[in-house]
């Protein structure tokens, strides 16, 4: 059996080796390609005892439905567009690029697309195909969906015109557990966005269109989105690089591992709010999210929390750098120790908790009931207060609740304005006079 074990090949042997392979997959999935074509063609699935090309490709080629489904896809557009093999043999187009534009390709459009999509990912690829073949715009909607949520789905693709091949479609539709969040761009600046909410952000939606009744009066869903995350993206900023109109004046020291706010904000602002880190063939990488503060010279070396000596990293390269400076063995160890270090902090907090929950089970029997009594009584008495009565009289009034420490509020108050209620004056019963 062929050893699959690569831990002898030297970094740049290994990505040489890669290149050469995915190089090599490349050309073979042209020539695959160019077999499914030909075979669907020919319709040499039947004589094999297949109904369609899609069930040749599960049953007999043991390809999983999703890949037998692009590949269709792709063979029976490059069929079509010759230009499509040779794109996909250079690596200008992959798979998922073929899939995506194939529906929009066209005798007098063809090549156009093609060259526009050469070397873009499948995000961008969408972008192009919306600027070129613009979408309207969903209708706003706001309803419930089943377990499975089919209506949303079937909604969005609807207007996605994301569509399987037709062999594909005829295939019996998966079990759907849960609704995906969607982003699709429909035209030159307009994205459908599709998510399934809880209750409570369904009912936090709706009060928010209810108190923006005046300056949003059509309770727009999308304008309402954009200013609730205009307000987020403008609290995570203040919070994780010190983001504001003006800055105090700095104070500390510019020693040590402490970012000032203003130093975080300058590094931030300077470096664009993405990874600093560039390759060997001048690559700026492209993370902006999950960032992190690098020192240029590290602290342990005595390096200075300064803006000078700081830049943008995402978690990947920071963890490179390190160990560029410290070595790969020496970072490891750290790793495990922090990872040690956590797992004790937990342990501790967990025992810490328990014995807390012992001690409270612990407590005498009656001095737990008077402290629920006594807490009972906190709530009842200010509301006499502000009825009128005074301190004293609430106090004693409340001496009545007693019996009942875990009663609804409402009743309690009852019971205690039964006490201080003056006592009825028994009048004299009338005395019958007969009429003279």
């Amino acid at each position: 059996m062929k050893a699959y074990s690569l831990a002898h090949l030297a970094d740049h042997v290994l990505l040489r080796d890669l290149a050469a392979l995915v190089s090599r997959d490349r050309i073979t999935t042209c020539e695959m390609l160019a077999h499914i074509a030909e075979v669907d063609e020919r319709k040499l699935y039947r004589p094999a005892a297949y109904p369609s090309m899609h069930a040749y490709c599960v049953g007999e080629l043991r390809m999983s439905e999703d890949a037998a489904s692009k590949r269709i896809h792709a063979a029976r557009a490059a069929r079509q567009f010759p230009a499509i093999f040779a794109a996909l043999a250079d690596g200008r187009l992959h798979l998922s690029a073929v899939v995506l534009l194939a529906p929009r390709l066209e005798p007098d459009n063809a090549d156009k697309l093609l060259a526009a999509a050469a070397h873009k990912t499948s995000e961008e690829i969408r972008l192009l195909i919306a600027n070129h073949f613009p979408q309207p715009d969903l209708v706003t909607m706001v309803q419930a969906v089943d377990a499975a949520g089919q209506h949303a789905l079937e909604h969005v693709a609807a207007h996605t015109g994301e569509h399987a091949p037709e062999h594909v479609a005829a295939l019996a539709t998966p079990e759907v557990h849960a609704p995906r969040a969607k982003l699709a761009p429909l035209s030159p600046g307009r994205f459908a966005i599709q998510f399934t909410a809880d209750q409570e952000t369904y009912e936090q939606l709706r009060h928010a269109q209810a108190l923006l009744g005046h300056s949003e009066p059509t309770g727009d869903v999308a304008r309402i989105f954009k200013r609730a995350l205009d307000a987020l993206v403008d609290k995570l900023e203040r919070r994780k690089f010190a983001k504001c109109v003006w800055s105090r004046p700095q104070r500390g020291s510019t020693n040590g591992r402490y970012v000032p706010a203003a130093v975080r904000r300058a590094v931030w602002q300077r470096d664009g709010g993405q990874c600093t880190f560039v390759s060997d063939k001048g690559r700026r990488c492209a993370a902006d999210s999950a960032l992190e503060l690098d020192h240029i010279d590290p602290v342990a070396r005595g390096g200075e929390t300064t803006a000078g000596n700081l830049r943008l990293r995402c978690r990947a390269h920071n963890q490179y750098a390190a160990e560029c400076t410290f070595g790969k063995e020496f970072m490891r160890g750290k790793r495990v120790q922090a990872r040690h270090r956590a797992a004790q902090a937990k342990a501790r907090a967990k025992d810490q908790a328990q014995a807390q929950s012992q001690a409270l089970v612990q407590v005498e029997a009656p001095q737990s009931e008077v402290a629920v009594k006594a807490a009972s009584h906190l709530d009842v008495i200010p509301w006499l207060c502000r009825l009128g009565f005074s301190a004293k009289e609430a106090k004693n009034a409340v001496a009545l609740c007693a019996q009942i420490p875990e009663g609804p509020l409402e009743e309690r108050v009852r019971v205690a304005l039964r006490g201080l209620a003056p006592p009825c004056v028994r009048r004299p019963a009338p005395v019958a006079t007969s009429p003279s």
